[in-house]
């Protein structure tokens, strides 16, 4: 039997060891610096055992420590310290090793994933490997790590065609950091130029696109950056591609998501006022998630592109704006309730919103995949496709239960609500509401509380005015529920869901016959359905204002209130026009026919400032399609 004192050390026993060598080291002047230690633990390390060194180190400090609190002489108790001021170098050199070995250690296996990928599927794994919802995240450094690890791969690998792949890789990368470097200076000073908005809205103004355009020397950024400024959808720079430049579309995703993640770190940091503030991060992320789904689809019509880097690209891009769409979602600011899409104006925001359904097609059922259908479901009710939005937030609703996101269940309750209001089921509205005022409370979501009182008490007035008598007292309740729902999101700057209360509440004082008190909450109502765009409301607004001026006997208001509220529900879709047709050709007996056609002349250029020529001139079609009975 052999003797103990021959069995070879453990790693720890080594590292014990190896440790107090350090410290003695470090004592004699022989280490000078936590660079040169730094050294020292790369060369002497082994892989795989870092857990154990982490051991050895905190066995040897703690000793250390015990060590200087025995001791009682001068002397002695300076000689401690200076064994742990040694100690303090090692473990600061341990922890730059650690930090650089993870870095080392994350782009190595993002290496191998990407290596281990068929040669056509490389680029989408790189995009997957530099996915932000991952962990840990790719940061500057590891793309540059990354970069220099795609360099060499490329080459040892013996296919030419494959080693050219990498390189491109590699310059993509090294490009993207350089052209947000060469951007990052001026990444906001577009807002302070005169005469210049917030931007990302599909009009007119240019916003940084602009800018950027004019600073970056990149023929692709700068291409999509012109389009951008210009109005024009990023999907025909895709569908004009002839071939495929890899490097190019590396460093565009680089630049892309440097720019976006810039741009909302400085609008967190803002206060929410007219220029810059916290929901323009939700417009920020909504606007570089639909470049990804426009160039996706532009993709999918690059006519002169082969089949197969037609489709390859088109998922590559819908992938990065599946990305984006899942860091949105997981910010605890999410807006659930609308807010993103204000900014936004155009033909173009209604053909691009649909962009977005295509990644969740990729989702897994997750939360991010709850909210991101929130947002979608609020973007379909936005622009009057209310089939679609209901089987969005349905769709939410079923995976925030599954989940347990209670706020974003809540929130889509009360989407479904909202939408059975502007359908006029209301019955439905008011069980929703119901369901969604008790979750709220018993999860302290004042929000959810806000909204759902709110969508409560507006279906419980349009339930009481199928009556053909109201008392106040019946519309009491109702009243009340609208009036809290308005402090509430007064206090949170909820301008849609008090909007929503404001109407409410001149529906309900339109029932009861108290028309000076309707005047002025359908006048808020109005003013802030302007202010945010919510097109159903202002219909509304419009519609109910022309019967509270009917009661009023102001009768040219209520002809032009009630001819813009026909004219406004009709566009939308609403069964509600028919209502405010009723009033108009009551408006049109009461005057005559022909002072009745001479008023709205006399009124023309108002009517044309909101619904334009067409508009007007559409007004006497509709008055006829109810006389009619074409509904």
């Amino acid at each position: 039997m052999s003797d103990s004192s021959s069995k070879p050390l453990t790693t720890l026993e080594r590292y014990l060891i190896f440790v107090d060598r350090i410290i003695i080291n470090i004592e004699n002047g022989k280490l000078l610096s936590k660079e040169h230690v730094y050294r020292i633990l790369s060369e002497s390390l082994e892989s795989g055992t870092g857990e154990i060194f982490e051991r050895a180190l905190e066995e040897q400090a703690n000793q250390l420590q015990a060590n200087l609190a025995a001791q009682t002489d001068e002397v002695k108790q300076a000689k401690a310290n200076q064994k742990l001021r040694a100690m303090k170098i090692l473990k600061d050199a341990w922890e730059q090793w650690q930090n650089n070995y993870q870095v080392q250690d994350t782009c190595t296996r993002g290496l191998q994933i990407i290596l281990a990928a068929e040669p056509q599927e490389r680029l989408l794994t790189l995009i997957q490997v530099l996915d932000p919802n991952h962990t840990p995240v790719f940061e500057r450094q590891h793309i540059q790590l990354l970069a220099q690890l795609l360099q060499k791969s490329a080459e040892t690998l013996p296919n030419d065609s494959e080693a050219f792949t990498l390189r491109q890789f590699a310059i993509g990368l090294t490009r993207g950091l350089a052209d947000f470097d060469l951007l990052e200076g001026s990444l906001v000073s577009w807002l302070y130029e005169p005469q210049r908005q917030v931007g990302f809205e599909r009009s007119k103004v240019a916003g940084p696109w602009h800018s950027w355009a004019q600073q970056i020397t990149s023929p692709l950024p700068r291409d999509l950056f012109a389009a951008q400024a210009s109005n024009q959808s990023a999907a025909a720079i895709a569908q004009a591609q002839r071939s495929i430049d890899i490097s190019a579309w590396v460093e565009l995703s680089i630049l892309l998501r440097y720019l976006q993640n810039g741009l909302v770190r400085w609008f967190d940091r803002q206060p929410y006022d007219a220029k810059a503030g916290l929901h323009m991060t939700g417009v920020t992320f909504v606007a570089f998630a639909m470049i990804w789904g426009e160039l996706s689809s532009g993709f999918q019509n690059a006519q002169q592109l082969s089949e197969r880097d037609r489709q390859s690209l088109a998922k590559i891009c819908f992938r990065l704006s599946l990305q984006t769409l899942r860091t949105f979602a997981q910010r605890e600011n999410f807006p659930l309730y609308g807010g993103v899409f204000a900014s936004f104006s155009g033909e173009s925001f209604r053909e691009t919103i649909s962009y977005l359904d295509q990644p969740l097609k990729e989702a897994e059922n997750t939360q991010e995949k709850a909210r991101i259908l929130t947002v979608l479901g609020y973007s379909k009710a936005w622009m009057g496709y209310h089939r679609d939005a209901i089987a969005l937030h349905q769709e939410a609703v079923n995976l925030a239960r599954e989940v347990g996101d209670q706020r974003c269940e809540i929130a889509n309750l009360n989407h479904l609500s909202r939408i059975s209001l502007i359908q006029k089921d209301f019955s439905t509205s008011e069980s929703q509401a119901q369901r969604a005022v008790i979750l709220a409370r018993q999860n302290g979501d004042r929000q959810g509380e806000a909204n759902a009182l709110a969508n409560l008490g507006y279906s419980e007035v349009m339930i009481a005015r199928q009556q053909e008598s109201i008392t106040p007292e019946e519309l009491e309740t109702a009243i009340n529920h609208l009036e809290r729902g308005q402090k509430l999101s007064e206090k949170m700057n909820d301008l849609q869901n008090q909007a929503l209360c404001w109407v409410g509440l001149g529906t309900a004082y339109i029932a009861i016959e108290q028309p000076s008190q309707a005047q002025l909450a359908l006048e808020k109502g109005l003013t802030l359905t302007q202010q945010i765009g919510d097109r159903d409301l202002q219909a509304l607004s419009q519609s109910y204002l022309g019967e509270t001026f009917y009661q009023l006997n102001q009768l040219e208001l209520a002809v032009y209130h009630a001819c813009l509220g026909m004219y406004l529900l009709e566009q939308r879709h609403s069964k509600a026009w028919q209502q405010s047709a009723a009033l108009v050709v009551i408006l049109q007996g009461k005057l005559g026919a022909e002072s009745f056609s001479n008023l709205l002349q006399q009124q023309r250029s108002h009517f044309i400032t909101l619904i334009g020529v067409d508009g007007f001139d559409h007004l006497p079609s509709l008055i006829d399609r109810y006389r009619q009975g074409d509904a």
